[in-house]
């Protein structure tokens, strides 16, 4: 009884079923479409996706924002300092699930946290789980996927934050970061606790949702397109010539894919969802959400702006390894 009530609010909340059926009988019976044809295929899912992932994200967005203005800034910092080592790294890992950012907007958090004093491996893990792993991408995937791949995705990408966070403050990188972001010793850092009340907690949630979802739009409809043309046009077995279990490369190949493109996990879950449906692998799927999202060419080109090159260097080697042999594992064991 309780199974079958979690998959019917699954189905109304989260997958939406509701709304495929009415955009599918919309174009069926109104525009005539036939429902076999690539056309009906390619606008079913690129009008069914933009209005789940904009309505979704607009949601959870401003619940997670909600909730964010209850965190005080100093309280954290604190936390944070107090933990050293592996609990520090999982703290780091655990406080980039709070913010809803992309990779490029990490940095600028990642540049405070820096400059407050804290771990370098504390900051690192931050910055890989921050765009990798939060509320409002945790929901999306478990609309898309369902929640076993969701939690899995959440579990290794916190893994993943924490393993290259401890890695690099194992390898004593601290005097890799640039002079400017460093700690002053001498300067005392002094962070204001503001008193929300609950009309400005609502004000800054619904600023929170305009702010993200203005920088994201264009690359959710530009994800939700070319996941809609792979769905629609581009036949299964020419995905599964290259993207196929059984090709060594796959999941390097979709690695390497993620980079160039500049999304974050809102702009890449559609191309993965066309990729599910045409029958690729769910690890080869994985590694290219990760790449998107934690190594797009344009955040490292930032992340190079505030840390030298060796520095750089390590760090995109260990997240590109952790991808890789994440996809590697998954498509072996799912």
């Amino acid at each position: 009884m309780l199974a079958k009530i979690f998959e019917f609010l699954n189905y109304l909340l989260l997958k939406m079923g509701w709304l495929e059926d009415a955009v599918n009988y919309i174009l069926e019976h109104l525009f005539n479409m036939d429902p076999s044809g690539y056309a009906f295929s390619t606008i079913s899912f690129f009008a069914y996706d933009i209005m789940k992932i904009f309505l979704l994200l607009s949601i959870l967005i401003f619940i997670s924002s909600y909730l964010q203005t209850f965190i005080d800034v100093e309280t954290t910092k604190r936390t944070l300092q107090k933990y050293k080592g592996f609990w520090g790294n999982l703290f780091g890992a655990l406080l980039g699930t709070v913010t809803p950012f992309c990779s490029c907007s990490s940095i600028p958090i990642f540049i405070g946290f820096t400059k407050a004093g804290l771990p370098i491996g504390v900051t690192f893990s931050f910055l890989i789980s921050s765009p990798l792993v939060d509320l409002a991408s945790l929901v999306l995937i478990a609309s898309i996927f369902g929640w076993e791949f969701a939690l899995i995705y959440v579990v290794v990408g916190l893994v993943l934050a924490v393993l290259g966070g401890s890695m690099i403050s194992a390898l004593h990188m601290e005097n890799q970061v640039q002079d400017f972001i460093k700690l002053d010793e001498n300067q005392e850092l002094e962070y204001e606790k503001k008193q929300w009340t609950k009309k400005e907690r609502r004000q800054e949630a619904k600023h929170q949702v305009k702010d993200i979802i203005g920088r994201v739009w264009v690359f959710i409809i530009i994800g939700v397109g070319i996941g809609a043309f792979i769905h629609g046009v581009i036949p299964e077995t020419f995905l599964n010539k290259i993207l196929g279990d059984e090709h060594w490369y796959s999941v390097l190949f979709a690695s390497l894919a993620g980079i160039p493109m500049y999304a974050d996990i809102f702009g890449a879950l559609p191309i993965a969802e066309a990729l599910v449906l045409k029958g690729i692998g769910a690890g080869t799927v994985l590694a290219f959400l990760m790449s998107v999202t934690t190594l797009s060419f344009p955040s490292i080109v930032m992340l190079g702006r505030v840390v030298k090159r060796k520095l750089l260097i390590t760090f995109v080697g260990i997240v590109s390894v952790g991808i890789i042999l994440i996809g590697y594992l998954f498509n072996i064991i799912l």
